[in-house]
């Protein structure tokens, strides 16, 4: 099972929104049936059955084994993943594109850089499934608390300054077999915790 997957096909974002489904997805972090599932959800196991098979050909869940009860075989399901990440990919069309309105203090803009950033790594997850390889990613995540909003715009200054002298000292247009990478340097207000 993996930790996260992406999801990129809108039909199969279509099936994760629904919120049995969703529900049994939840639950399907452990292996289960459908009669057990049926009596964790509420739902009687023929409806539950359904939505397991609709979940599976979409690739969201899969076999975890088969057991054989009389003259019965007892499926039993996981998820294939601990969580999903629906990508903007999913809605082509309407998704958000940094490149429209670049304003680097605006809240809207930096959600459409994220939006990016969800697509381009999972893009990039996909493919690399897919040959067997492992992607060279690096991220930070922290929090600071400013005194002032002059603190902020100032550490904000001296962040672009910092980044884009890192930048300068290490891009090399001309580099022979060389792979460009995205920067991305974001700062917004935390959501306090519950």
């Amino acid at each position: 099972m993996l930790d996260v997957e992406v999801i990129e096909d809108p039909a199969t974002a279509e099936v994760s929104l629904d919120p049995v489904r969703a529900r049994l997805l939840a639950e399907l972090a452990e292996p289960n049936s459908a009669t057990m599932l049926a009596a964790k959800v509420g739902l009687p196991r023929q409806k539950v059955n359904y939505h397991l098979r609709t979940l599976e050909q979409h690739g969201l869940v899969e076999l975890a084994e088969e057991r054989r009860k009389g003259n019965m075989t007892e499926r039993v399901m996981r998820a294939t993943a601990a969580s999903y990440v629906i990508s903007p990919t999913a809605l082509a069309a309407v998704q958000p594109d940094p490149e429209r309105a670049p304003d680097r203090l605006s809240a809207r803009w930096l959600l459409a850089v994220a939006a990016r950033l969800v697509r381009d790594v999972g893009n990039l997850i996909t493919g690399a499934a897919k040959a067997d390889k492992k992607v060279a990613t690096f991220a930070l995540d922290g929090e600071i608390r400013f005194a002032t909003a002059a603190d902020r715009a100032a550490f904000a200054e001296e962040l672009a300054t910092a980044v884009t002298t890192l930048v300068a000292k290490y891009h090399d247009e001309s580099a022979a077999g060389g792979r460009a990478h995205r920067v991305v340097v974001a700062v917004h207000p935390s959501i306090p915790k519950e």
